[in-house]
């Protein structure tokens, strides 16, 4: 039996957020599999992604995240590795796909 590359945790926060917890490679095999998931997501909320867990990301788990932004309509990013920090920075997507830092944030998470 093959091994899971990406395992998505959904959790509903409240009305119109959602966490989803990422586990495992992001990447070319694997990122429909967060498109799909996007598919459920609520219309006009904010997703919180939890990339903690992830290992990998390459340009289809990038293009993957601009999915949700644009299905979600929000998406702020947490857990976010060097890696994946540099290619956002150097895609400009740093902005659009904001890594949270506060309290508050940390705590959604739990």
């Amino acid at each position: 039996m093959p091994e899971q590359l990406l395992t998505i945790e959904t959790i509903r926060l409240d009305a119109g957020h959602v966490r989803l917890r990422l586990t495992g490679e992001l990447a070319y095999d694997t990122a429909p599999e967060l498109i799909a998931a996007a598919a459920d997501l609520p219309v006009d909320g904010e997703v919180l992604i939890d990339l903690t867990g992830v290992h990998l990301c390459d340009s289809s788990g990038l293009s993957a995240l601009l999915v949700v932004h644009r299905v979600a309509g929000a998406v702020r990013l947490t857990g976010v590795k060097p890696q994946l920090q540099r290619m956002l920075d150097r895609t400009g997507l740093t902005e659009l796909l904001t890594e949270r830092h506060t309290d508050d944030d940390l705590r959604a998470l739990g």
